[in-house]
């Protein structure tokens, strides 16, 4: 199954990005979702070329943000795709069965929709308030992720289910007991003082157990 630890990219520059990417592989993550909205497609393909040989360097999922073409370009593990981006069927048409597509969902309904196209994992969200995306979604919270996490249950979809959006260290216990399958971060491991002990108590958290 798929790592239950995503990292989202953050930086506005493509020596920010890398930075950030670099630490938070040097420090164990084993999947990084680049997201570098409104740059200049030369930076968007240098970034992405270098950060997928890091992620073949760390053995880490390597998914790019919105930009299907580019993924297809480089030869990236998959894509995500917000409820404004290309169709996911259209995505898998142009990028084959083999690569990922996960795919932004806010309701039960979209989540329905996501998986009866294709889709291979979903990012439901926001659980919270974030800046680090505009344009929110109406905001989730444990309630919401109990419901539509019983309603799959109730459909019997069972398709991988990230939480994410304004997370912290101490929401995560209670967003797995909803029966999210992982989360998506980003503010939390990039702005993080000490990264290896961020993400250690995250993978501890989400395989409940302890990782040395």
């Amino acid at each position: 199954m798929f790592n239950k630890l995503q990292y989202i990219s953050q930086g506005n520059t493509v020596d920010e990005q890398l930075n950030n990417i670099h630490q938070a592989l040097d420090n164990g993550c084993k999947w990084v979702q680049v997201r570098f909205k409104n740059h200049f497609s030369d930076d968007a393909f240098t970034l992405a070329e270098t950060v997928k040989i890091l992620c073949e360097e760390y053995l880490a999922n390597f998914i790019i943000n919105d930009n299907v073409y580019l993924a297809q370009q480089i030869a990236a593990d998959g894509v995500h795709l917000g409820i404004d981006d290309m169709s996911i069927s259209e995505a898998r048409t142009i990028l084959g069965d083999t690569k990922i597509i996960g795919a932004t969902a806010n309701t039960f309904e979209d989540i329905q929709n996501h998986i009866q196209n294709g889709c291979d994992y979903i990012g439901l969200g926001p659980f919270k308030f974030t800046t680090t995306k505009g344009n929110l979604s109406p905001i989730l919270g444990l309630e919401g992720y109990r419901t539509i996490m019983e309603k799959m249950q109730e459909n019997g979809l069972t398709t991988p289910v990230y939480a994410i959006g304004g997370i912290t260290l101490d929401d995560v216990e209670q967003i797995l007991q909803t029966g999210i399958y992982g989360i998506a971060v980003s503010g939390l491991i990039t702005q993080a003082t000490n990264k290896k002990k961020t993400i250690k108590q995250l993978k501890n958290d989400l395989h409940g157990s302890i990782i040395v």
